[in-house]
Order: structure tokens, then sequence, then C-alpha cells
């Protein structure tokens, strides 16, 4: 039968997916696969978790939809709240929830603008962010995107926005070596507000740790106190994009958590429902708030799912769920557990480069050389042949992008839902080396 269905690939066939269930997908044919990337490093405390079934159920029989300027819902109330509690420090956030990682990012971008018209700054219109990052598929998410294979289609819409390197410290843009290199790559963003000008830039933007433009890039220790301080100097706001780092994912409720660092709004997204539900957020802190406060009045920005109980549901069982199982203590065991299996497995093959991560955030390089981290030709798609290598003996893993600007390099993402026993990591490491080895083989 003809399938109408746009895929990610048009002429791929796809396995027709049936029910899921902890961290194991089951296909018609009945297969099993296990769900070691998460989906799209979404499906955080893994399917079929009967808690949160119920909660949407109950939701669903009371009501699924309202249009937010209409009313409010008691589970969106909740949310604010809880996610509040969970991510506030010295002052408060508030929540302005939408349907995806790309709206969060994109009204981040527009509540940064907003923050500075209501004072008087209407020339503080910039966005800066880094090359090797990505923040979303939408137009001015994507401008802000240094993620160079996903922008290229769309170059003449995009807004000139990636300025400064990431602090990718196995492939530097800048060829130095941390820490003799002082944390350059922090510096350069100084460097890029001196030519732009302050009085030009609403905000900075970063990803606290890359994930899908990068492989999981790690900065080292003082990077993000740096870039928050040359933030405050010049007047500019921070946003941390926590779309796939936070909720726990890192082993902390945010991956910035691992710096001492607060951001001024925050984009959250995928772990935040677990994948039952499609919700994000916008988290905008009471400073940011406050001239919004006592001039209009209101956010220029929405959508018509925005807010919705159903998903608002959700969301706050999968973070009720979150913190009655301790589920950030269990990322940090099986994080380092899991990273210390793939780092030892993949010392003797030669095609990969480099093992990191943080919690059950875990990327990993491939490339030609180990002695001078050549990646391998784009021709060839390493990445692309690794994960159907995986995905044939039944291991879902995530695509990423690597090496040089992110555009000349192979990667993948492993990150399993946090309820990953270590019997079912040892499994997920065994097929992962078993595709690989067969990968370099090939190739060999």
């Amino acid at each position: 039968m003809k399938s109408y269905l746009i895929k990610p690939n048009l002429t791929e066939s796809y396995p027709v997916v049936t029910h899921g269930k902890g961290i194991y997908l089951y296909d018609d044919k009945g297969k099993q696969y296990i769900d070691g990337s998460s989906g799209a490093v979404t499906a955080s405390i893994g399917h079929a978790i009967p808690e949160i079934i119920d909660a949407m159920h109950s939701q669903a029989k009371h009501v699924s939809f309202v249009y937010r300027s209409q009313f409010t819902s008691d589970p969106a109330e909740k949310l604010a709240s809880k996610l509040n509690q969970l991510v506030c420090d010295k002052e408060d956030y508030w929540s302005f929830f939408v349907n995806s990682g790309s709206e969060a990012t994109e009204t981040a971008l527009k509540v940064a603008l907003q923050y500075w018209q209501e004072q008087g700054e209407n020339k503080k219109q910039k966005i800066l962010s880094r090359w090797v990052s990505y923040h979303g598929i939408t137009i001015g998410a994507l401008s802000m995107s240094g993620h160079v294979s996903r922008r290229e289609r769309f170059v003449a819409l995009l807004e000139d926005y990636p300025t400064v390197s990431a602090p990718y410290c196995y492939q530097c843009s800048l060829q130095l070596i941390h820490p003799t290199c002082q944390l350059a790559c922090a510096k350069e963003l100084e460097t890029a507000i001196l030519r732009e000008g302050a009085e030009n830039i609403a905000a900075f933007i970063a990803e606290p740790i890359v994930g899908a433009a990068g492989g999981v890039i790690i900065p080292p220790q003082g990077y993000y106190e740096q870039i928050k301080e040359i933030c405050d100097r010049n007047q500019i706001l921070f946003i941390s994009d926590e779309v796939m780092t936070g909720i726990g994912r890192t082993g902390k409720m945010l991956g910035l958590d691992h710096w001492s660092v607060k951001a001024d709004i925050i984009a959250l997204g995928k772990g935040m429902s677990a994948g039952y539900a499609p919700i994000a957020a916008t988290l905008v802190s009471e400073k940011v708030m406050t001239p919004i406060l006592k001039g209009s009045n209101s956010i220029m920005s929405g959508h018509t799912y925005s807010a919705n109980p159903q998903s608002a549901a959700a969301a706050l069982a999968v973070l009720t769920y979150i913190e009655d199982h301790s589920l950030l203590d269990l990322v940090k065991t099986n994080g380092e557990y899991l990273l210390d299996e793939l780092k030892n497995a993949s010392k003797s093959i030669d095609i990969i480069g480099e093992v990191r991560g943080k919690g059950l955030l875990i990327g990993v390089e491939f490339v030609s050389n180990k002695d001078t981290r050549m990646p391998f030709s784009k021709d060839i798609s390493i990445t692309n042949y690794v994960v159907q290598k995986a995905k044939e003996k039944g291991l879902l893993i995530y695509p990423s992008s690597a090496g040089k600007e992110g555009a000349y390099g192979d990667a993948v993402i492993i990150s399993p839902p946090f309820i990953i026993e270590k019997h079912e990591i040892d499994q997920l490491v065994k097929l992962f080396i078993e595709a690989v080895l067969e990968v370099e083989s090939e190739l060999s």
C-alpha cells in the first residue's frame, strides 16, 4: 500500500512500531529494539509508564484543550510552579508553554528583544550564538543555529547570528589546547561584542552541552562563568538552550547546573514530557519579566496549543515521577557506568576517536586517524552507516554531526532512558561495539 506520510527519508522503508515498554520498542514483526537514544533524546523515563498513562487518562476525562487567551488550567498552573521550584535559585522563573524545542528557543529570542524594547533600548536586536550549535528548525531558531548542514538550504532567509567558536576541545577551531588556551573560545565572545557593538546585541544563546551539532561537546570548567560575566558586563541577556540537556539528562536538573551560572532565559523541551505529549517551555527570570510587567504587561508570542492542559498534565506527571523515583541519582550512576564501559570497549577500535559525556548524554566521535583526529570523507557517511548497523541489531542510537565546524565529521549520541538497568547497559554496549566493529571491518 502506498504511504502518503512524509518521512525523513522518502525512499527508506521504516519498521512500524506497535508498542513500547521500559527501555524497549517493538515493531509489527515482533522485533525488539533497545531505545538507546530515548528517541531523539526525549523518552527519558521510558515507555508505557503506568503513572503517566493514568495522569493523561484522568486529564482527558476532564478537558484536553482550552485556548490560553480564554482560560488557564490547573495542570498548566501546577506545571509552571513545579518548574520554578526545580530551577529557581535567587530569583523566580515564569513559564511560557509552547509545543516544541524550536518554539521554545524562538520564544526566548522574542522575549529577549521585548525585554530591551520595554526599556526603550530598541537598537538591541541582534542575537549572538556559536558555530557548531543547534537551536531548532524554525527560521528564527535556525538563524541562531551554527549547524552548517541544516542551515545550507535556507541561508538566504536566515539572520547571520552564529559568531563565536564552540568550546570543542577535541577539534578546536582555534587550534589551541586546554588549559593553556586560557578559554580563548570564551574570550571570543568579548571580541564579537566589540565588533557588533553591545548597544546592538540583545542576547547570547548557547547549549550548555552541544548535542546534535557536535556529538556532546562539554565545555571546560570556568567556561560558562566567563561567558556569563562577559554578558552581564555588556548588558546582554544569556539564554540557555536546555531542550536536550534539561530535566535531568546530564545528572542535574539543568545542564548549566554543572557550572556556577544561572541563565536569564531557559528553553526546555524533550525530557520535559519525556515524549508522552508535545510540550516545551521558555522560562523567563524575574529580572527579565520585571520591565514587561511594568510596561506592556504581555509577551508578544503564542500558539494555539500553548499551555495545553492535556500536555501539561503529562509533563507534570513526568516531573513528579522523576522526583518520586530519585531518577537524577540514577542518571549519575548509570551514566558513569555506561561512559566507562564505552570508553573501555572503544580503546581497541581504530575508528572511534573520542567517547565523552555527562550523565546519560554520551557522544561517540568517529575518525579515520586517531593521531591526527582526521574525519572520514563525507561521502562515506559513517554516522548513518553505524546507526543503520546498530538498528539491524536491535539498538537505536541518534545521529550527530561532528568535526571542524560541525560539518566535516561523524558522531552518534547514546542516551538511553534513565531507568535502564546495569544488565541492559551491558547489552547496549555489546550491540553498539558489534555494530562499530562490523563497520570498521567493512571499511578496511
